[in-house]
């Protein structure tokens, strides 16, 4: 097992096996050292996580959301690497859309449940530049699409 992988497990998180893309687009494209993750869905046992933050669902709920796309994330990292996920040498950018009413603010912090996660489990190579958008609607209803931006060695 990976160091990531041990430290995952440590953490109760063993990483899905990467999702396919759901349209004509790849699910990342790897350019020299940098892998660029295209936009993953909030989801976990159940299906996809839906709702719209200020509207039916809670910024801890969004928060519990936008870890599962960090977790989809990391397994499309896993993918681009040929399987081997302790390739990955830093976090470099997400760019997170919330599903969010006009007058939710609370934006940064539904985005801390991808940002908290991926510091918790990497350290400091989890560090990452990001951006925490609104947005009235998202692909199948879904809470939280992230896409992210990660160097490999």
């Amino acid at each position: 097992m990976s160091a990531i992988e041990a430290r995952l497990a440590e953490l109760g998180v063993t990483l899905p096996d990467a999702p396919a893309p759901a349209a004509n687009y790849v699910p990342f494209v790897v350019q020299g050292n940098t892998v660029y993750v295209s936009g993953q869905i909030s989801n976990d046992a159940n299906g996809f996580i839906t709702g719209t933050l200020g509207q039916d669902m809670d910024t801890a709920a969004g928060a519990a959301a936008a870890k599962s796309c960090a977790i989809s994330l990391l397994a499309q990292v896993k993918a681009a690497c040929d399987g081997d996920i302790d390739r990955l040498v830093r976090v470099l950018k997400l760019t997170a859309f919330v599903n969010s009413t006009a007058d939710f603010t609370e934006q940064p912090q539904v985005v801390n449940g991808a940002s908290d996660f991926l510091v918790e489990a990497l350290g400091d190579k989890g560090r990452h530049a990001r951006s925490a958008v609104s947005a009235p609607s998202l692909p199948l209803g879904v809470a939280v699409e992230i896409e992210g931006i990660f160097e490999i060695a």
